[in-house]
């Protein structure tokens, strides 16, 4: 005897699997930024309102999860650096445009994904993933200098993140205001010399 059919809550099977997807890697997201560390599968299924069994139907792990979550947040990290790079007034301050939204994405905990399945899953793999995003995610940065016609301007990116690594440890004890104040005092000069205003 065939059992009932579970009950969906959108106008397809497709769309209810993408919904429930979506409330659990919110979820994910959630807990993660609250605890900082990897969140137990029976966590995220209780604060999506699932069942835990719900969650395997999903993702078979917990490195199977934050796998997803990095995929979940790669794409939409680089559309609002893009976003924010394309709104700048000058070319010289898509610098200053990149700086600021990478900081800001960090302390909206994108970045605490990544760390948290390099540090459940250390592994060659995924340091190769790691290294292969930030070469992505800097390349709109490189084009800009390239454009400025700045000399090196693969070393000058790699400055460039350098500050920006610099502010976002300022986030520890900071506001996310204070740590870009401060790195826009570093990077504004450079930015000025290439023509741009250095504000923000």
């Amino acid at each position: 005897m065939v059992g009932p059919m579970p009950r969906i809550s959108e106008p397809t099977v497709a769309a209810h699997r993408a919904a429930r997807e979506r409330a659990l890697l919110d979820a994910a997201h959630a807990l993660l930024l609250e605890t900082g560390e990897p969140p137990a599968l029976g966590q995220v299924a209780s604060r999506a309102g699932l069942a835990r069994s719900s969650v395997y139907q999903y993702f078979d792990s917990s490195r199977d999860l934050l796998r997803a979550m990095v995929q979940d947040i790669y794409p939409r990290w680089v559309r609002r650096i893009a976003s924010a790079m394309s709104a700048a007034p000058t070319p010289a301050d898509r610098i200053l445009a990149y700086a600021v939204t990478n900081v800001r994405l960090v302390a909206e905990g994108a970045h605490a994904v990544g760390a948290a399945l390099a540090a459940l899953e250390p592994s060659e793999a995924v340091d190769e993933d790691a290294a292969r995003m930030h070469r992505e995610l800097q390349q709109p940065l490189v084009e800009t200098l390239v454009s400025l016609d700045v000399d090196s301007p693969e070393q000058v990116a790699s400055l460039v993140n350098a500050v920006i690594h610099g502010a976002t440890l300022l986030l520890d004890g900071h506001t996310v205001d204070e740590a870009v104040a401060a790195m826009s005092l570093v990077l504004g000069p450079l930015v000025r010399e290439l023509g741009g205003t250095g504000s923000f």
